[in-house]
């Protein structure tokens, strides 16, 4: 169950800077005289090959907008049908059906039919990164029961299967079209890639075969800055439309006037977390992670880091999963508590600790203002800041050479992350990974009530410091419509996108 920090590779973005373009005819997709629509955004794509790389960069550009899945998160997270039309489940979980709609074409023309599905969903299950290997690995077997219609054979119930198939792992690719997908996608969306820039844009134009629905607006163009600050700027100058997510929350007073910007607020599954490493001699007592949580005022630090916005969370869980409760609140903020603790720990006469932190700016400011705090209870942090993401993979994630660090977690559902010893938190808790099995393999009507006592078990053992929860905060010049709120799967979706101006 060792699913790869998706966050760890997708924040590599460059300046805005001209590459020569990866497009055989070596145009652009505004060359046509039809202005694309552009979204800028903080994090580019290194490749633009979604098997073979974790960057949650490539599936906001190319998931549901270019590469089609059997099923799609929605805006409240909850499961539609895409290239399935149905399917059913065997009474004994293992065997899924899925029954494709036969008017789903790829880009090339071909159809997405059965052979397709089964070629895609064999190869991303056996040659596929770390991540998507895990999620698809209770497949036992793909087979093609006729042209629209999908079997697979699991080696056990996985009640959260459906869920991964409408994530990166579940992408159909096109077999008959032998390109690059580093640099040419080959998929069944509303989109097609036209123009590949890494480090500074990709150009998306509406798919000859669209076949579901025709994008309203056919150029789209992911433009990216590696500041904030030039990024505010170009909406405001009107050389972007739409700001993917707001990266400087300070800045939101600036568009507050709806004759010319719309705000669009909602929440993520971008969970920050004080990781703890729990093998570590002082971290291994549940006081002392007690007592730190006790120390940190996370109301105040959420202030500070996003403005205000965003919302506490208590364990590994965002409001949009279906288990989820609020357990914020169960670690107030209470420092005479946090010297007790560490009192009755034997560290009444203090305590000295590593943090190793990435170099990105929410994680050095949140160390900066939690250095401050545990100093007030007796809790010295000798601070590393770590390159990011090579340095800190390293030694962080990799060797868990650390006592405490701050990332943030985005991948879809990757609670189910701590029930694996050997990632960089090192909790081992078999109480906990008994849930998580019983969840993914046992009855399918017993799996929020028991995620829920697996998200309390994270909370009650402080496994980590559940610190805040991104806000999603999308702003768009006025005009533009069809935007989701929320951010439950890593796509920037733009299948409803619409410019009204």
């Amino acid at each position: 169950m060792g699913f790869f920090l998706t966050l760890c590779l997708a924040v590599t973005a460059t300046g805005c800077s001209p590459h020569s373009s990866s497009n055989e005819s070596g145009a652009s997709s505004n060359e046509s005289g039809d202005k694309p629509v552009v979204v800028a955004a903080t994090a580019a794509p290194p490749t633009l090959d979604i098997t073979q790389n974790a960057a949650a960069a490539i599936a906001q550009v190319l998931l549901y907008n270019v590469y089609e899945t059997l099923t799609k998160i929605d805006d409240n997270g909850d499961l539609k049908p895409l290239l399935a039309r149905s399917w059913q489940q065997s009474p004994d979980g293992l065997t899924y059906t899925f029954h494709l709609d036969p008017a789903a074409r790829f880009a090339s023309g071909a159809p997405v039919d059965a052979k397709a599905v089964a070629a895609s969903l064999d190869n991303n299950r056996r040659n596929g990164i770390a991540v998507t290997k895990a999620q698809l690995g209770s497949i036992k077997t793909v087979r093609v029961k006729d042209s629209h219609t999908v079997v697979l054979n699991l080696s056990h119930p996985d009640n959260f299967l459906l869920f991964y198939l409408g994530c990166s792992a579940g992408v159909v690719i096109d077999p008959t079209v032998k390109t690059d997908l580093a640099t040419h996608p080959a998929g069944s969306g509303p989109y097609v890639v036209t123009d590949f820039r890494p480090g500074h844009s990709v150009d998306l134009a509406s798919s000859p075969q669209a076949w579901h629905l025709k994008p309203r607006v056919s150029h789209v163009q992911f433009l990216y800055f590696a500041d904030p600050t030039p990024e505010t700027a170009a909406l405001m100058s009107g050389d972007v439309d739409i700001l993917s997510d707001l990266a400087t929350p300070q800045a939101l007073s600036r568009f507050q006037d709806p004759s010319r910007y719309d705000v669009i607020t909602g929440t993520t599954n971008y969970e920050v977390v004080m990781g703890m490493n729990n093998q570590s001699k002082a971290l291994s007592d549940k006081r002392v992670r007690r007592a730190i949580m006790h120390a940190i005022d996370r109301k105040n630090l959420m202030k500070a880091v996003t403005n205000g916005q965003g919302s506490l969370i208590g364990s590994m869980v965002p409001p949009t999963d279906p288990w989820y409760e609020d357990l914020a609140g169960k670690l107030p903020y209470d420092p005479d508590q946090a010297r007790r603790l560490l009192k009755e720990a034997g560290y009444g006469n203090g305590l000295s600790l590593r943090m190793r932190v990435p170099t990105l700016p929410y994680a050095t400011t949140s160390a900066r203002i939690i250095s401050s705090e545990l100093k007030q209870v007796g809790i010295t942090l000798v601070t590393d800041e770590l390159e990011f993401p090579a340095r800190w993979l390293d030694a962080v994630y990799t060797r868990a050479d650390y006592d405490l660090t701050i990332v943030g977690h985005f991948e879809p559902r990757d609670i189910v992350n701590w029930a694996n010893p050997d990632y960089y938190w090192r909790y081992d808790n078999p109480q906990f990974q008994k849930l998580v099995t019983k969840a993914m393999t046992g009855p399918a009507n017993e799996v929020n009530d028991t995620m829920k006592q697996a998200a309390r078990i994270l909370n009650d053992d402080v496994s980590g410091g559940f610190l805040y929860l991104m806000p999603k905060t999308t702003v768009t010049r006025a005009g533009i419509t069809g935007l989701g709120h929320n951010a439950t799967s890593l796509s920037f979706d733009l299948t409803g996108l619409e410019d009204k101006a």
